[in-house]
C-alpha cells in the first residue's frame, strides 16, 4: 500500500505541473476505486478522478449487483466500465473489415464475444452506467457500434464513449449521431502512428482512420485525452496534434490530413468542457462559470493566437483545484 501510494502521489505531481486537473483512468477495480476514494478523504490526493472500471466479474457483482448505482463525491466519479473490443494497429490485432496490407493472411481479432458484451451492456445501462469500449480497427468500430445501437435502441443522454475511434468506415458513422454516442480520441495517436500506419492499411483505409473532424460533426462534441501512459502526458501535445496535425517534432511538414484537423476551440473546448460532458460533469468543471468548482490552470501562452512554432513551449504557471493552487511553476 505504501508504493502504491507513493506512485499515486508522484503521478498527481507530475500531471499538476502540467495543468491536469481531473484525469480519466481507464480500468480499475473496486480496491483501487477503495484507495483512492481514501487518499481523496485524507486531501494527499487532490486531483479529481474520473474511474472507469474494468470488465471483471468482482466489479460487475459489487458495482452492478449490489451497489446497483454509479459512487461519487466531489472528487472522485465512478460510473463506467472499460471494455476491451480489439487490440492495437502496431502490432495487428485491431479487428479490421479486409485483411492488413501487410500481411494478407490476418484481419486482426475482436476480443468481445458479441452476444456477451451485449448482455453486459444491458446489464449496466439498467444501473445507470456508461460504457466506454475501446475499439481501434474498422471491423470492431462497426461491431461496437451496433452492439450500442441494439441495447440504447434510441437517441438518448447516456453517454456511451467509443475510446479512440481510430478506424471507421463511412457507413457506420451515422451511428454516433443516431444513439447520442461521444467519441473519445486521442489526437497524438495519428501524429505517432501516420509514418507506418499506411504499411497496415494502405493509402485508401488509411483515409478512414483518425476522423477527428468528421466525429465532431456528429453531435457537435467531441471528447479529447492523451492517452497515457501509452503516450506523453501533456495537453499541450494534444492540443497540437488536434489543430495542427504534426507530432512534438514538427512531422509531417505540411500536417498529416489536414482536412481532419480541430479548429483551435474545438481542441480547447475537446479538452474541458465537451471532457467534462463526456464524463458527466459539466455542471460543475470545464467552464470558468459562477457555481462550478475553481478547477483551473494559467498558461504563459495564449493557445487560441499563438504562432504554431511557439504552442509546444507552453508552460503551466499555476494548476488550481478547487480554488486551491496545487501548482506554482
Amino acid at each position: 500500500e505504501y508504493t502504491k501510494k507513493k506512485a499515486l502521489l508522484k503521478a498527481q505531481e507530475d500531471c499538476i505541473s502540467l495543468g491536469l486537473t481531473t484525469v480519466d483512468i481507464a480500468g480499475l477495480n473496486k480496491e483501487d476505486i477503495e484507495f483512492i476514494d481514501k487518499l481523496h478523504s485524507s486531501n494527499e490526493l487532490k486531483i479529481k478522478v474520473y474511474a472507469m472500471l474494468s470488465d471483471n466479474e468482482t466489479n460487475f457483482k459489487y458495482f452492478i449487483d449490489s451497489l446497483a448505482e454509479p459512487y461519487k463525491t466531489e472528487k472522485l466519479n465512478v460510473r463506467s466500465f472499460k471494455f476491451f473490443a480489439d487490440g492495437s494497429l502496431g502490432s495487428r490485432g485491431a479487428c479490421l473489415l479486409k485483411p492488413y496490407s501487410d500481411q494478407k493472411k490476418t484481419h486482426g481479432m475482436l476480443l468481445q464475444n458479441q452476444k456477451v458484451f451485449e448482455e453486459k451492456l444491458a446489464k449496466i445501462k439498467e444501473a445507470g452506467f456508461q460504457a466506454c469500449t475501446h475499439a481501434i480497427g474498422d471491423s470492431t468500430n462497426r461491431t461496437v457500434l451496433k452492439s450500442y445501437a441494439k441495447i440504447l435502441e434510441s437517441s438518448n443522454d447516456l453517454r456511451w464513449r467509443v475510446e479512440h475511434v481510430q478506424c471507421i468506415n463511412q457507413n457506420d458513422i451515422h451511428f454516433f449521431n443516431q444513439y447520442n454516442i461521444i467519441p473519445s480520441v486521442q489526437p497524438t495517436h495519428a501524429t505517432s502512428d501516420y509514418s507506418w500506419a499506411s504499411l497496415r492499411l494502405g493509402e485508401k483505409r488509411l483515409k478512414e482512420c483518425y476522423q477527428y473532424q468528421t466525429l465532431l460533426e456528429q453531435n457537435f462534441l467531441i471528447a479529447l485525452g492523451t492517452d497515457f501512459p501509452v503516450e506523453k502526458i501533456n495537453p499541450i501535445h494534444t492540443f497540437h496534434a488536434a489543430v495542427f496535425r504534426k507530432n512534438d517534432v514538427g512531422q509531417p511538414l505540411n500536417g498529416f490530413q489536414k482536412n481532419e484537423a480541430l479548429s483551435r476551440t474545438d481542441a480547447l473546448k475537446g479538452m474541458t468542457i465537451w471532457a467534462a460532458l463526456a464524463n458527466f460533469e459539466e455542471n460543475e468543471k470545464g467552464s470558468l462559470e459562477i457555481g462550478k468548482s475553481g478547477d483551473m490552470v494559467v498558461l504563459n501562452t495564449e493557445i487560441l493566437s499563438q504562432d504554431e512554432n511557439e504552442i509546444l513551449k507552453t508552460k503551466v504557471i499555476y494548476t488550481i483545484i478547487n480554488g486551491e493552487n496545487v501548482y506554482n511553476y
